[in-house]
């Protein structure tokens, strides 16, 4: 483990992306941003554009808000092990910035959550928050986490996964297909995507055609989901490594036929009850499946593990889970452990010591084998 004992800790937050979930990643950000102690760490700030740019420099979190990048620098990190650091391009060569100890990565959806960035990670040998590559590209592929979680005998939400290529060839079929799985409502949503971007509600046919095409724009994999009908929103944020626990659950009360991104980033109107009046035999078992599904996909950090609960049969149905939830003020993860009495700033210091930790544990593994044959 890095030893930090005589210096602040050195941490890179890195936000924004390639993914829908850009502007909610800048929202995440500038709370996490906020509560890290800069008596306990040197922050450098890595915003990353629409297209992909890597970029840093001063007020970078307050320019990506405003969409402006004067005076930013392109910044990277490489695959190389030696290298241990950020790197900024300033002709006619790359420089070192600084080292890092800690990436810590606030990106939601493609690019960011999915297991992508994690692997450059891994290659540069760097410690990081959250999940590793498997964790995060299973648990960012909603049609194979399903499949993962029947395969464990957790319970998940009928589904099906068709390819933008389908929908694309015979619309008819794949509504048919749709039908055959569930009666309406469906809901159609990208199979790579979270914070409801691109999800849609399907009342009938009509409604299904123009989901499907919707999902489509932001996957070449979408998931058609049977609606639960009367069920109460549920979730349960996760933190840890090897023994991670579970948050007292929560509730959503949507404002709108759905917890939609609107509900959830833009008009804040839905309500959330922490913790969710659920029987105690209900809210003990929606928390053992969280822990359950987190370890099945070896997550690691921090996961928010949604549920629909059936308002009358208490029957459990589990959603998705999340491997970089929402950090914003009003997102569920944080108030959860806030609830659970572990307030935000800790649970960012918290989220670092297990990077640390996960860190100091793969260094443990030989990557090197000689026969003695």
């Amino acid at each position: 483990m890095v030893n930090t004992a005589a210096r602040k800790l050195k941490v890179a937050v890195l936000f924004g992306g390639r993914s829908g979930e850009h502007d909610v990643s800048l929202m995440s950000a500038r709370s996490v941003l906020s509560v890290l102690d800069p008596k306990k760490y040197e922050v450098t700030q890595v915003g990353i554009t629409r297209e992909g740019q890597w970029l840093t420099g001063e007020s970078v979190q307050e320019k990506f808000m405003a969409e402006t990048y004067d005076g930013l620098e392109p910044a990277f990190i490489l695959p190389d092990p030696s290298t241990r650091g950020l790197y900024v391009l300033r002709s006619p060569r790359y420089e070192k910035l600084t080292d890092v100890d800690v990436f810590f990565p606030v990106l939601h959806g493609t690019f960011g959550e999915d297991g992508t960035l994690q692997g450059l990670f891994e290659l540069a040998d760097a410690a990081y928050v959250g999940a590793g590559v498997v964790g995060s590209a299973v648990g960012m592929d909603k049609g194979i986490f399903k499949d993962v979680m029947l395969a464990n005998g957790i319970p998940v939400v009928d589904t099906l996964v068709v390819t933008r290529a389908e929908i694309e060839r015979d619309m008819e079929a794949v509504i048919r297909r749709a039908e055959t799985v569930s009666g309406y409502p469906i809901f159609t949503k990208p199979a790579n995507l979270g914070s409801s971007v691109g999800v849609t509600k399907c009342n009938n046919r009509s409604d299904l055609q123009e989901g499907l095409i919707e999902a489509a724009l932001f996957d070449r994999r979408v998931l058609i989901q049977h609606g639960v009908k009367d069920a109460r929103e549920i979730e349960v944020s996760v933190l840890g490594n090897d023994e991670p626990r579970a948050s007292v659950p929560g509730e959503i009360l949507p404002s709108r036929e759905f917890y939609s991104y609107e509900s959830k980033y833009i008009d804040g109107t839905s309500g959330l009850t922490i913790p969710a009046e659920l029987p105690a035999e209900v809210s003990e078992l929606v928390r053992a499946l969280a822990v359950r599904a987190y370890r099945a996909i070896d997550c690691s950090g921090m996961a928010r593990v949604d549920f629909f609960v059936e308002r009358d049969t208490h029957r459990i149905h589990l959603n998705e889970l999340n491997t970089i939830p929402g950090f914003t003020q009003i997102s569920m993860y944080p108030k959860l452990w806030e609830a659970s009495g572990l307030p935000y700033p800790q649970l960012v210091d918290r989220l670092i010591e297990l990077a640390l930790k996960r860190k100091a544990d793969r260094d443990r593994t030989s990557h090197t084998f000689r026969s003695n044959g």
